[in-house]
C-alpha cells in the first residue's frame, strides 16, 4: 500500500510547477528588470514553496523559512523608493504577487499585509523622520508590520469605525477592538486607525509591540489562507507617543488611499491562484489515464481546459492594463475595483473547474488545487467584497450611490 501511494505521489509530483500560459505574448512587454524579478520568484516558488507549503497549510503554521527569503529576493516594499525597499515598477510588483500566489496565498498575503498595507501606510502618510525610523527595518523583515482597520461590526463600512484615540499630553490613548488583522499577533509595528474623540477625524497611529493594553489573539477555525494568521485585537488604554501618529493621516480618506493602492494587487493575486489551478488541471489531464487513454484526449476535457485558458488570459490582460495605468499615474480606485471584482470572480470559476477535473484527487493537498480553491475565497472578500466593488463601479457608471 505504501509503495502504491509513493508511486502515485511521484507520478503527479510536478502538478504545481509552472507551465506556459502566455498566449497573447505579454512577456514581450516586460523589461529585463521585470523579467529577472519574475523568474527569480518563479524559481523560488517551484523549488522552495511547493515542496513544503501543503504541510504548513494543513497545520495552520507560519512558514517562517519562506517568509525570511522574501528580503533576499528583493521583493519587500512594493514601489517604495529608498529605505532599502524593493522600489518595483507596477508591473514588476504585480508579477511578484502573481507568482507568490501561484505558490501559496498565505505567503503572498503575508507580504501584502506587511508591505502593501503597513509599509505603504507609513510611506504615504508618515513624515520623513517616521519613514526613516521604521521602513529600513521593515524592508529587511527585521520588524514586521500589520494594518488594523477592520472591526467586528465594521467591515465594508469601516468608515464608521468605533476605535477611539484620546489626546493625553504628549501621548494618545487608544481604546477599541479590531478583527481580521493579518500579522496582528506577530507584528512589531501595527498601524491602527482610530477616531479622534475631539475632532471626530480618523487618524493613523503606529503601535510598537509589545505594548501595555495591546492584546492580540489568533482567529482559529479558518479554512482559507491557513498559513498566515489573522487576529482579534483588543486595545485597552494603549498609550502611543504623539511622535507615532502618522502626520499625514488626517481622515478616513487617507486610510482609503492606502487601500486603493492595494486593490489592484488583488487582481494579480487572483491571477496567480487561477494560473496554479489551470496549470495543475492541464498537467493532470495529460498524465492521468482513464479508459486506457489520457483524460486530455476526451473532447469535453479539452473544451473545459480551453475555456479555463480563455478566462485566464483575459485576467492577464486586465492585469497588464492595470500596470500600464498605474505606471502612468492614471489608475483610479474604480478601475482597480472593477479588475479586482472581475479577476477574483473568474479565478473562483477556474479553480472550481480545476478541482472537478482532478476528480477525487482534487481534494488532496498534495495536488495543490484544493488549497488555491480555498484561498481564493479570502482574496475574493478582503480589500472590499464583490458586492462593494460592484456598487462602487455602479455609482461611477450611473452617478447614483447605492450606499452611504
Amino acid at each position: 500500500m505504501t509503495e502504491d501511494r509513493d508511486r502515485h505521489s511521484t507520478r503527479y509530483a510536478h502538478l504545481g510547477e509552472a507551465l506556459g500560459t502566455d498566449f497573447f505574448f505579454v512577456r514581450e512587454q516586460f523589461t529585463d528588470e521585470q523579467w529577472d524579478r519574475f523568474i527569480a520568484v518563479r524559481k523560488f516558488v517551484d523549488d522552495e514553496v511547493l515542496p513544503d507549503i501543503a504541510e504548513y497549510w494543513e497545520k495552520a503554521e507560519l512558514p517562517w523559512h519562506l517568509f525570511r527569503r522574501l528580503p533576499e529576493l528583493g521583493v519587500v516594499g512594493e514601489d517604495i523608493q529608498g529605505y532599502g525597499a524593493a522600489a518595483m515598477s507596477p508591473l514588476a510588483c504585480g508579477l511578484v504577487h502573481m507568482e507568490l500566489h501561484r505558490g501559496d496565498g498565505s505567503l503572498g498575503t503575508f507580504l501584502a499585509v506587511h508591505a502593501g498595507l503597513a509599509m505603504q501606510s507609513i510611506a504615504m502618510c508618515g513624515s520623513d523622520e517616521q519613514k526613516q525610523r521604521w521602513l529600513p527595518a521593515m524592508s529587511t523583515l527585521d520588524r514586521i508590520g500589520a494594518f488594523a482597520l477592520t472591526e467586528p461590526e465594521h467591515g465594508s463600512d469601516s468608515v464608521a469605525l468605533e476605535t477611539i484615540a484620546r489626546r493625553d499630553g504628549d501621548h494618545w490613548v487608544l481604546d477599541g477592538v479590531k478583527r481580521w488583522i493579518g500579522n496582528g499577533t506577530i507584528a512589531d509595528l501595527v498601524v491602527v486607525w482610530a477616531r479622534d474623540t475631539d475632532s471626530g477625524d480618523v487618524l493613523g497611529f503606529v503601535v510598537e509591540t509589545p505594548a501595555e493594553g495591546y492584546h492580540a489573539e489568533v482567529i482559529t477555525g479558518k479554512v482559507s489562507l491557513r498559513s498566515v494568521w489573522q487576529s482579534d485585537i483588543r486595545l485597552t488604554g494603549v498609550r502611543v507617543p504623539d511622535e507615532n501618529r502618522l502626520v499625514n493621516a488626517r481622515s478616513f480618506k487617507d486610510a482609503a488611499r492606502v487601500l486603493a493602492s492595494t486593490r489592484g494587487t488583488c487582481a494579480w493575486m487572483a491571477l496567480g491562484h487561477a494560473t496554479a489551478g489551470y496549470e495543475a488541471a492541464l498537467r493532470y489531464a495529460t498524465e492521468r489515464q482513464q479508459f486506457g487513454k489520457p483524460l486530455a484526449s476526451f473532447q469535453i476535457v479539452q473544451e473545459r481546459l480551453v475555456r479555463m485558458l480563455a478566462d485566464l488570459t483575459g485576467m492577464q490582460l486586465y492585469c497588464m492594463q492595470l500596470a500600464r495605468l498605474a505606471d502612468a499615474g492614471r489608475l483610479s480606485p474604480t478601475v482597480a475595483g472593477l479588475a479586482k471584482m472581475h479577476n477574483t470572480r473568474t479565478a473562483r470559476a477556474i479553480l472550481s473547474e480545476a478541482r472537478d477535473l482532478l476528480g477525487g484527487n482534487g481534494i488532496l493537498l498534495e495536488h495543490h488545487v484544493v488549497r488555491h480553491w480555498a484561498d481564493i475565497e479570502s482574496i475574493h472578500t478582503f480589500e472590499g467584497t464583490e458586492t462593494m466593488q460592484t456598487l462602487i463601479v455602479g455609482r461611477d457608471i450611473t452617478g447614483i450611490g447605492a450606499f452611504t
